[in-house]
């Protein structure tokens, strides 16, 4: 039933295609009514939350479709492939967008470790970056209650940041924990690294300085990312680079740029690596890029 009543405020806040703001900080509504083919993104920290029609993303070729039934957890920054095939004006994708606040996921991370410690096995198998999970009850109502507050301007102000919270414990308790609670909790050094490598995607960083950052060696490092990305980290920054620049020039930006904004040199090396990717060259492919305005 809530599930329902979030789509009415969508429908009813949000008539025509586009984004709004709730007035909480980092949660935004969106409409998308045309099919968008799946494009190189990054998706930073963030659950999406569909509550009509589905939506898709692609990482190191696995495909995660969801919809009203499975939320998308992305507790770390990913390059991937998004997009929303499916949608059209008869199909509308409609959901909420919400930043994951690294300040407020990781204390909330804390507590409940102390708390509540999270069990794990020998033979729990370790989540990767993306992950699909359930709207449950708890996510839900959460959810609802979050995104009803733009109706009353002074609620939303009183009681915003601790709705948001009421989403955040729901995501580090359902589904998504083991994913989660790995990126802000304790032992966080996968994520942490991750950070580093995207504040410093215009710099040479090496797999010695991803390692030295997590305070691993560099074979221990290397293991432990490959199970938390799916991607080696060489992989992984390659991939940043690719699709970040491949952004960059599907919003206006020239090759060579695009290039050197993302720590690429060599114009020729760039266009090698990026025609390897996505099997056309970075001019070719701007003329057909279409990335989701706005969206995820």
């Amino acid at each position: 039933m809530s599930k329902d009543l979030i789509r009415q405020i969508i429908d009813r806040r949000l008539p025509v295609a586009g984004m709004a703001e709730t007035g909480v900080r980092g949660v935004q509504l969106f409409r998308v009514t045309e099919p968008v083919a799946c494009a190189p993104a990054v998706y930073e920290p963030t659950v999406v939350a569909i509550v009509s029609g589905t939506k898709e993303a692609i990482l190191d070729g696995q495909h995660y479709v969801y919809d009203r039934d499975r939320y998308l957890c992305c507790p770390m920054s990913m390059p991937v492939e998004a997009g929303t095939p499916t949608a059209g004006p008869d199909n509308p994708l409609l959901g909420v967008i919400i930043s994951l606040d690294t300040r407020a996921m990781t204390e909330l991370s804390i507590e409940l470790e102390s708390a509540a410690p999270l069990r794990r096995s020998a033979s729990d198998t370790p989540q990767a970056g993306l992950t699909l999970a359930r709207w449950d009850a708890s996510f839900t109502d959460a959810l609802h209650r979050l995104v009803q507050l733009g109706d009353d301007p002074t609620a939303t102000a009183v009681l915003g940041e601790c709705r948001l919270r009421e989403v955040y414990y729901a995501v580090l308790k359902g589904d998504a924990s083991v994913s989660a609670r790995r990126a802000f909790g304790i032992g966080n050094e996968i994520a942490r690294t991750i950070q580093f490598l995207s504040a410093h995607l215009n710099e040479p960083v090496t797999i010695d300085d991803m390692a030295a950052q997590a305070g691993m060696s560099r074979a221990v490092f290397h293991r432990k990312f490959k199970q938390a990305t799916t991607l080696s980290p060489i992989q992984f920054a390659k991939s940043m680079r690719l699709n970040h620049a491949a952004m960059k020039i599907a919003g206006g930006m020239n090759v060579s740029e695009a290039a050197w904004e993302v720590g690429y040199v060599s114009s020729s090396q760039f266009s090698r690596e990026f025609k390897r990717m996505y099997g056309q060259s970075p001019k070719r492919w701007s003329q057909k890029a279409q990335l989701p305005e706005g969206v995820l």
